[in-house]
């Protein structure tokens, strides 16, 4: 992933899936404006100081993570991911990283996709049940009639400046 803009789209509408090694937040796949439509796998490691304090660490995990990704058995669903590794993926064996990150993807997609049909259809719903009254809620109203404000010398439209 690029920039700091992707990251935050990830985080605030990714679903997480949480492990005692590794978060990882996800959404589906949604090509970036002006790209061709090419479902594929995105993901970006993120590893805090917070997490792990030595830089060496830290990249250790962020490489190990990295590799686990690459050499999946089953490959990787198209999604927008973020993962977030704990200081435990540097001491478990590859085989049982490699295990979580399967277990973990596989359980994200479904999860994101019934959350995102579910807001869908509520707000279907909300405008089926609502009519008028839930366009004015969600901040579409008529015009309403103003009267006159004065403009920058001070005076309205009706009166002249003394």
């Amino acid at each position: 992933m690029r920039g700091d803009r992707e990251f935050r789209k990830v985080r605030n509408h990714g679903v997480a899936v949480r492990d005692p090694l590794l978060t990882v937040r996800v959404t589906e796949y949604r090509p970036r404006y002006g790209e061709a439509w090419r479902p594929r796998a995105i993901i970006g490691i993120v590893v805090s100081k917070k997490t792990l304090r030595r830089a060496v660490d830290r990249n250790r995990a962020r490489r190990r993570v990295r590799e686990a990704l690459r050499t999946l058995p089953g490959g990787l669903p198209p999604c927008r991911a973020i993962v977030l590794p704990n200081p435990g993926v540097l001491s478990v064996p590859f085989e049982v990283l490699q295990a979580t990150l399967t277990r973990a993807l596989s359980r994200a997609p479904g999860r994101a996709q019934s959350k995102t049909q579910g807001a869908a259809q509520g707000k279907a719903q909300g405008r089926k049940a609502g009519g008028e009254g839930n366009r004015r809620a969600a901040g579409v109203s008529a015009p309403v009639a103003s009267s006159p404000s004065p403009d920058a010398s001070g005076a309205t439209p009706d009166r002249k400046a003394p």
